[in-house]
C-alpha cells in the first residue's frame, strides 16, 4: 500500500511525487453507495468514473482530484465535447482551468458532420485507458453521456440493445475495476443554475461562436456536432436574421425588424434553456437506471454549493460568498471524494 499511494498527498500538502504503478485488488463496499458488486477485480484496471447531469461540477471535481492524485489523467465522456469546435457552446473546460492535467478525447474528433457511435467511443476510450494505465497513471473518466459510459464499461456490449429502455436489463459485469462518483444537485437548484449558465455562456461569446459556425446549406441537418444544444436553436434564428446583417455591414436598422429580431433571439434563448434542462433530466434518469441495475455509485450532494454559488452571483459583496461556496464544495464533495478514491486505490 505504501508505494501504491506514493504519489498521493494529503488535503493540505502541496508536494507532488513521481507516479508509480497501481496495484489492483478487490474493492471494498463503500459507505453511502448502492449494493456492491460481488466479483473479483484483481486483474482489472482501476478506473475513477465521475458522473452527473450537465452543470453539476464533474469537470471541477476531476481537476480537484487530480491535484490530490497527480498521476491522474482525464478521459472525456461527453458526446458533444468529443468534437473539435464550439468550445463555449459545448462547455469544454478552458485550458487554463485544466491546471496542466492531461485530457484525452476532448475536441479530438474532426468529423463534425458524422455521429460518433457508442462502439467507436468504446474502442477509442478503451485504448486510451489501457495506454494511461500502462504508464502507471490513474485514468479518470468524466462526462455526462451515460450511453457512452455504459458502452465503454460493460464487458459485453451489444450496439443493437438500448439498455435504458424499460424492456432491457443493465449488466453488472464491468471490464474495469470502477470507483463511481456521482455528483448530484437538487433539481430546483440545478434547473435555476443551468439557466444562469446559459446566460453566462452567451456573455462569453456563444452567439458569436454559433454565428461563425452557421452554414445555411446545412439547415435542418442534425448530425455530429450539429446536435449540440444551441446549434439548432440559433440556426432557426440565423435563417431569419443572417449573422452578417448588422449596421456595420451596411444594413439600415428598422424598428419593427429590430423588435422581431429581439423576440426571435429570446425564443432561441428559451429553447436552449428548456432543452438543457431536458437533457439534465434524461441524464439523471439514466444514472438512476444504472444504479437500479446494480452499478455501485457513491452520491455526493452538491446542492449547498450551488445555492452558495448562485448567492455569490447575485450578491454585491463578492469576497465572502466566493469563499463560502468553495469551502462548501471542498467540505461536502472534494474531501469525501479524495478519501473514497484513496481507499479505493489501497485495495
Amino acid at each position: 500500500m505504501e508505494h501504491i499511494l506514493s504519489s498521493f498527498h494529503s488535503l493540505d500538502s502541496p508536494v507532488f511525487h513521481r507516479p508509480l504503478p497501481l496495484h489492483r485488488r478487490p474493492r471494498w463496499p463503500r459507505m453511502g453507495s448502492s449494493t456492491p458488486h460481488h466479483r473479483n477485480n484483481q486483474n482489472k484496471t482501476k478506473l475513477i468514473v465521475i458522473m452527473g447531469a450537465t452543470g453539476t461540477g464533474k469537470s471541477r471535481l476531476s481537476i480537484d482530484l487530480s491535484t490530490h492524485f497527480p498521476h491522474s489523467q482525464i478521459i472525456n465522456s461527453d458526446k458533444m465535447q468529443l468534437y473539435n469546435g464550439l468550445d463555449i457552446t459545448t462547455n469544454k473546460i478552458p485550458l487554463p482551468e485544466r491546471k496542466g492535467v492531461q485530457h484525452y478525447l476532448l475536441g479530438e474528433f474532426d468529423s463534425i458532420d458524422a455521429d460518433v457511435e457508442p462502439s467507436q467511443f468504446r474502442s477509442a476510450a478503451g485504448s486510451t485507458i489501457a495506454d494511461i494505465a500502462s504508464r502507471g497513471n490513474l485514468p479518470l473518466l468524466v462526462g455526462g453521456s451515460n450511453t457512452f459510459i455504459h458502452a465503454l464499461l460493460v464487458e459485453t456490449f451489444d450496439p443493437q440493445v438500448d439498455v435504458f429502455a424499460e424492456s432491457s436489463s443493465v449488466s453488472r459485469a464491468l471490464r474495469y475495476d470502477c470507483c463511481f462518483l456521482w455528483v448530484d444537485v437538487a433539481w430546483s437548484v440545478l434547473s435555476e443554475y443551468l439557466c444562469i449558465r446559459v446566460d453566462e455562456m452567451l456573455d462569453s461569446g456563444m452567439l458569436e461562436e454559433l454565428a461563425q459556425f452557421y452554414d445555411p446549406t446545412k439547415a435542418g441537418v442534425m448530425v455530429g456536432l450539429r446536435k449540440a444544444i444551441g446549434v439548432p436553436e440559433f440556426d432557426a434564428y440565423f435563417r431569419k436574421y443572417q449573422p452578417w446583417e448588422s449596421p456595420e455591414n451596411g444594413v439600415v436598422p428598422n424598428k419593427d425588424r429590430n423588435q422581431s429580431r429581439r423576440e426571435a433571439y429570446e425564443e432561441a434563448l428559451r429553447e436552449i434553456k428548456d432543452n438543457t434542462c431536458r437533457l439534465a433530466k434524461r441524464q439523471i434518469g439514466k444514472i438512476l437506471r444504472l444504479r437500479e441495475g446494480g452499478w455501485d455509485f457513491t452520491r455526493f450532494d452538491a446542492t449547498a454549493t450551488f445555492q452558495a454559488l448562485m448567492k455569490k452571483k447575485q450578491s454585491s459583496a463578492v469576497a465572502a460568498p466566493e469563499l463560502e461556496w468553495r469551502e462548501i464544495w471542498e467540505r461536502e464533495v472534494v474531501e469525501p471524494s479524495v478519501k473514497i478514491v484513496k481507499r479505493f486505490l489501497e485495495e
